[in-house]
């Protein structure tokens, strides 16, 4: 390609809603350009990373033995309907009419089209196991969009969908799925990890995220740097303390904290640790009728050591709260503690609660709460001669750093990542819903075992940019740059031999198949340099007239400090050098 053909749009200043370096990189580069909240065009730089992403995507995905299809982007409701996601799945799920007010959607993933081409499709046990992906158009209506293609509305997703006989071929599925996943991840040249990742209402431990680790990331990866331990922070397990829970050496006291009402204000008041403090939080779950009212309401304690955060994943495997759990209102706080938060605590209740304790405070001897009354809070406060022994003890909590790995190899760390894959087995869930059965080698129906697994096409770019840029620009791994190698001719037009030297290593690298575009503009030399470190273009090729009586080019690569001169007759081979190889 040379760039006289090509459209090459690059501006100085980003956007002023541009808030992280991938939004920012790539407006400024020319590769998207907003048309509406969450809504980008792909531009030519940019649709050429995403179709290296597809590319890539695609072949593993063949060769894992998975079959492409195409869904539509509008479905018709009766489909999510009868799994109940029409009505659950809330606002983020867009809802049109035709002309006709028949109710469809635009997809934001496709298990009821998918299940509903199994169930006509697959009859016998013979015709399993069948793996169908693609690559196609989402709409979510997130309630904020933002950061770019980082978190969009309308965005391109890989999408595959297996269907098996049973449970032990749906896991022998996914670990294919899992293994061509991490040849995926390998090719595009990202630093990743693959991470152990909650399965929801489903259980199991079968799901991972595929996170490309970046100081920016939303998510926080729990990991042990001395084993292959991995989960993401909903997963990670708080292990229960191993010591045993000291003796109390302190009396139990009313003490006074006017105007704490804070776990940390009252550590810094009393001048203890804040990890001798503990927090109440109040949830409430709801009975409801068959008219679907509350009939009654059961208001829940739990409670956390001062320093630690409640992990909402974790309490909603609690038995009884089982993910149907909301935050109590003031009124019914109030009416069971007699008192408003911030001096909340177990003691003195004017109603009984369901007390949930965490695995560090059922091991704490004189701790610290609140007094359930104003300005106050007891100190002092130990189980078995304060309170009864906790019945309830589980997991409550989101890792710290230097908490021990789950798999006893040393002590977890914490990193940021950014969510670009998810491989999950889903089992009957889908198909139980819509009835979807083969018969069985016994002439028996039944449910196809099903798994799903996804890639951020679109999202992906905007995560190799937030782990790949300096202050010049982006810097794009070799696999998905939107040109591998840009060759660089200063003053072509006055110099026919720069002219000709440039031409002819753009036709050498043209036919051995390197991705490279002659920049045959006649800019500045500054200007020039500046566009393709703003693009990110990995290897860069300076052809001037001054070097050339010296029989001399110069070679850099996007993240080398300087340049290196190679002779014109070997630049070809050097460049073959430095080149990632094709997988």
């Amino acid at each position: 390609m040379k760039a006289s053909q090509f459209l090459i749009s690059t501006l100085k200043e980003a956007p002023a809603d541009a808030e992280v370096a991938s939004h920012r990189l790539m407006t400024r580069a020319g590769m998207i350009k907003k048309l509406g909240a969450g809504i980008y065009s792909y531009m030519p730089m940019g649709l050429r990373v995403i179709r290296k992403v597809e590319a890539i995507v695609r072949e593993e995905m063949n060769r894992a033995g998975a079959i492409e299809v195409t869904m539509p982007v509008i479905q018709p409701a009766e489909l999510w309907q009868e799994t109940g996601r029409f009505e659950k799945m809330g606002p983020e799920l867009l809802r049109i009419k035709d002309r006709h007010a028949r109710d469809f959607v635009v997809q934001p993933t496709s298990e009821e089209v998918i299940t509903d081409i199994a169930r006509q499709e697959f009859r016998s046990y013979k015709q399993l196991p069948k793996n169908f992906y693609q690559i196609q158009t989402k709409f979510r209506d997130e309630r904020r969009p933002r950061f770019g293609l980082m978190r969009g509305r309308e965005f391109t997703m890989k999408d595959a969908y297996s269907f098996d006989r049973d449970m032990d071929a749906a896991k022998q599925s996914y670990q294919v799925m899992a293994q061509a996943y991490r040849r995926i991840f390998d090719r595009f040249g990202l630093s990743y990890r693959a991470v152990a990742a909650d399965s929801g209402a489903i259980g199991g431990d079968l799901s991972e995220e595929f996170q490309v680790i970046a100081a920016t990331g939303e998510d926080a990866i729990v990991y042990c740097p001395t084993s292959d331990y991995a989960a993401n922070m909903e997963k990670a397990e708080a292990l229960a303390p191993q010591q045993a829970r000291g003796a109390a050496t302190q009396p139990l006291t009313k003490t006074a904290t006017p105007g704490k009402a804070t776990c940390a204000d009252v550590a810094e008041l009393l001048n203890l640790p804040l990890k001798n403090t503990v927090k109440s939080l109040v949830l409430a779950t709801d009975e409801l009728d068959e008219q679907g009212a509350v009939a009654k309401t059961q208001v829940w304690l739990l409670l956390l050591r001062g320093d630690h955060d409640m992990n909402e994943v974790k309490v909603g495997k609690v038995p009884g709260l089982n993910n149907t759990f909301r935050f109590a209102t003031l009124p019914e706080i109030e009416a069971h503690f007699g008192c408003k938060p911030g001096y909340l605590g177990p003691l003195n209740l004017v109603q009984p609660v369901k007390l949930v304790v965490d695995r560090e405070v059922a091991v704490m001897s004189d701790w610290v709460c609140g007094a359930n009354e104003a300005d106050f809070h007891m100190t002092g406060v130990n189980w078995g001669r304060d309170l009864p022994e906790p019945e309830l003890v589980a997991d409550l909590r989101n890792i710290v750093a230097g908490d021990p790995s789950p798999d006893g190899q040393g002590v977890l760390a914490i990193e940021r990542g950014i969510e670009v894959g998810h491989v999950f087995y889903l089992g009957t869930k889908y198909s139980r819903a819509m009835n979807a059965t083969f018969l069985d080698v016994n002439g028996k129906p039944q449910f196809l075992e099903m798994g799903c697994y996804g890639i951020g096409i679109t999202r992906l770019p905007a995560a190799a940019i937030e782990q790949n840029h300096d202050e010049r620009g982006i810097i794009w791994p070799d696999a998905i740059a939107p040109f591998t190698v840009a060759i660089c001719p200063i003053g072509p037009d006055r110099s026919p031999e720069v002219k000709a030297a440039a031409e002819a290593l753009y036709a050498e690298l043209m036919a051995a198949g390197v991705d490279v575009i002659l920049d045959d503009r006649g800019e500045r030399p500054g200007a020039m340099f500046a566009d393709w470190e703003l693009i990110g273009v990995p290897h860069r090729v300076t052809i001037g007239d001054k070097g050339l009586k010296e029989g001399l080019v110069e070679y850099q690569h996007r993240r080398d400090a300087a340049a290196t001169k190679v002779a014109v007759g070997e630049v070809f081979a050097h460049l073959q050098s430095r080149l990632a190889p094709v997988a």
